[in-house]
């Protein structure tokens, strides 16, 4: 079955770093558009970041010039590197697996926490 796991949250300081990864199973994690979410306080459901099938990223204004999001597609990995972490980047970071075209599918991780204190 299909399955994406998360890894690599924890808590740093302000100004820290942290590198999520998420493995993907079940599915063939090259043709997929990899996103990265995140629910922090007040917002149920944030976007982070994507990157495409062809490698394309694109970033929230919140993070953009702080993260960097890639993928290892020998790997079934997406990676998000976050630099810079503020306590606004406190929350739980989801990986997405997205395909659209005639029919869609959509994936999701567990989870993983992300605590940043000042």
């Amino acid at each position: 079955q299909v399955q994406l796991l998360e890894s690599g949250g924890g808590s740093v300081q302000l100004g820290g770093s942290l590198r999520l990864s998420c493995v993907g199973s079940g599915f063939r994690f090259n043709v997929y558009d990899m996103n990265w979410y995140r629910r922090v306080p007040g917002i149920e459901r944030e976007w982070v970041a994507v990157i495409n099938a062809n490698g394309d990223a694109v970033y929230g204004n919140s993070v953009r010039g702080r993260f960097t999001i890639s993928r290892d597609n020998a790997k079934n990995t997406v990676y998000l590197q976050m630099h810079g972490l503020n306590p606004n980047d406190t929350g739980v970071y989801f990986c997405n697996a997205y395909r659209g075209g005639e029919f869609t599918y959509n994936y999701w991780g567990q989870g993983t926490q992300v605590t940043v204190s000042s």
